[in-house]
C-alpha cells in the first residue's frame, strides 16, 4: 500500500481518538488490577495489549462506518475528510470497516466472555448509531457516552479478574458518561447546518440551541461535582490523592468551557476546551493510579 493511501487510512479512523480510548481502556484495566484484593494472586502478561488492541480497532472501525454513512453531511461540515474529499471510495470505507470490527471482536475472545460481549455489542451499536441513532434527538449522545464509558469497563471485564473488575471501575464509567454526552451535544449544537440540510433530528434542532447549551452544562456541571467520586468510593485504595491535583485543572477547563457555550454561544470553541478537559480528566485517572 502506497504511503499516501496508508496516511488516508489512518485519517480516515482518526488515530488519535482511537489511541485515547485504548489508553482509556489501559487505566481501566491498571485500575481493576489494582483494586483487587490481597487474596487475588493474578498476573497480567498479555492481557494488555489486546485490550488496547481490541479497543483502538473496534473504535477505528466505528469512526469509518460513521463517516461512510455521513458523507452527505460531511460535504458541508467536514469536507477535508477522506470520503467527501474523494480521497477514500465509500465502498472501501464500509468494507475496511467491517473487517476492523471482525478483527477487534475475535480478539477480544481472549480475554474473556464478558470483554467478547461487550466488543460485540459495541460494534453493533457503533454500527447502530452511525446508521440511525445520531440522527435521533437524544439517543444517539447517550449512545455516544455509554460507549466512550465503556472502555474503562472493557478495561476491567478481563476474565481473569473474576468479576470484581467491573465494580472498581463503575464511576469512572459514569464520570466518562457525563462529560461525552455533553461534548456531543455541544458538538451537534456546532453542526446544525449541516445536520439540519440533511435533515437529521439532533436534539439542538429539536429542542432548539439554548435548551440544549442549558442541558450540556447541567451534565458538565454534575460531572464536576462528582469528580472526587473515585476518591470516595476507593476499591483496595487503587487511586491516589494525586488524582485531585489533575482532575481540578479538567474542572476549570469543564467550567471555562460551560462559559463558552452558554454566555458567548460559541460551540466550536466549548468542544474544543472540552475535548481538552476529557484528556487532562484521562490523565488524572492514569496519575491517580500510579502515584
Amino acid at each position: 500500500m502506497p504511503f499516501n493511501s496508508f496516511r488516508t487510512f489512518v485519517e480516515l479512523i482518526r488515530w488519535a481518538n482511537c489511541a485515547m480510548a485504548g489508553i482509556a481502556a489501559l487505566v481501566g484495566t491498571l485500575i481493576a488490577f489494582l483494586a483487587l484484593p490481597d487474596s487475588m494472586q493474578v498476573r497480567l502478561v498479555y492481557e494488555p495489549v489486546l485490550v488496547f488492541s481490541v479497543v483502538f480497532l473496534v473504535t477505528g472501525a466505528g469512526n469509518a462506518i460513521n463517516d461512510y454513512f455521513d458523507h452527505e453531511i460531511d460535504k458541508i461540515n467536514r469536507p477535508s475528510r477522506p470520503i467527501p474529499s474523494g480521497r477514500v471510495n465509500r465502498k472501501t470505507a464500509l468494507y475496511f470497516s467491517l473487517l476492523l470490527f471482525g478483527i477487534g471482536v475475535v480478539l477480544s475472545y481472549w480475554l474473556g466472555p464478558v470483554c467478547l460481549l461487550l466488543a460485540g455489542f459495541n460494534s453493533l451499536m457503533l454500527f447502530l448509531y452511525a446508521s440511525t441513532l445520531k440522527r435521533m434527538a437524544l439517543a444517539g449522545n447517550l449512545v455516544v457516552g455509554y460507549l466512550t464509558g465503556s472502555t474503562f469497563l472493557f478495561g476491567g471485564a478481563l476474565e481473569i479478574f473474576d468479576g470484581t473488575g467491573i465494580q472498581s471501575i463503575m464511576i469512572l464509567f459514569l464520570l466518562a458518561v457525563l462529560a461525552t454526552m455533553a461534548r456531543e451535544i455541544v458538538k451537534d449544537i456546532q453542526d446544525i447546518e449541516g445536520d439540519s440540510r440533511a435533515g437529521a433530528r439532533t436534539l439542538p434542532i429539536v429542542i432548539g440551541k439554548m435548551k440544549a447549551s442549558r442541558l450540556a452544562a447541567v451534565l458538565g456541571i454534575t460531572g464536576i461535582v462528582l469528580s472526587p467520586m473515585p476518591l470516595v468510593f476507593n476499591v483496595n485504595n487503587a487511586f491516589g490523592a494525586s488524582y485531585m491535583a489533575v482532575i481540578f485543572v479538567a474542572d476549570i477547563l469543564f467550567l471555562v468551557s460551560i462559559n463558552e457555550i452558554l454566555l458567548r454561544d460559541n460551540a466550536k470553541k466549548a468542544s474544543k476546551l472540552l475535548k481538552m478537559a476529557m484528556f487532562v480528566a484521562l490523565i488524572a485517572f492514569i496519575v491517580g493510579t500510579v502515584i
